[in-house]
Formats: structure tokens, sequence, C-alpha cells
């Protein structure tokens, strides 16, 4: 299975999680302006602000959530 956009997760967590807990919001947005992995954001590379983005997202929770967050983990370990 081919790997789906950054920003098209990105794009379906911010159709699910409705208002984003204000540290993960940056790094969200942040996301829509990625492709793949090897992107950078301003400064930052992708894999840094999905790390980031994973590390303040604890509140999005739900089944949606899981498995968002999963393909953000996969993404990070180049599965």
């Amino acid at each position: 299975m081919e790997n789906r956009s950054i920003s098209s997760i990105a794009r379906d967590i911010k159709r699910v999680w409705i208002k984003p807990y204000f540290g993960a919001k940056p790094y969200l947005d942040a996301m829509e302006y990625l492709d793949n992995i090897n992107d950078n954001y301003i400064y930052d590379d992708a894999k840094s602000v999905i790390m980031y983005f994973l590390a303040n997202a604890s509140t999005f929770r739900g089944n949606d959530a899981k498995v968002l967050k999963l393909e953000l983990k996969n993404l990070l370990k180049g599965n």
C-alpha cells in the first residue's frame, strides 16, 4: 500500500478533530504544506513536524484518531 501525502492526513485530522488542542494546531497547520517525509516546512523537516504534532495530540482520541495517528507513525518508521 502506498503512503498518502502528509497534507491528506492533516486534512482528515482537521475534518475529525474540530477543535484541536492549541499545542498541536501549529503542527497540524504545517502538515498541510507537506507532501512526504522528505519535505521541509520553513526550518523544520517533516519528521520533526509530525513528531511534535503527535507529542501534542494526546487529546485527539477515538477510532479515527487512532487510525490517523498510526498512519503518521508509520510514515515516521518508513512503512
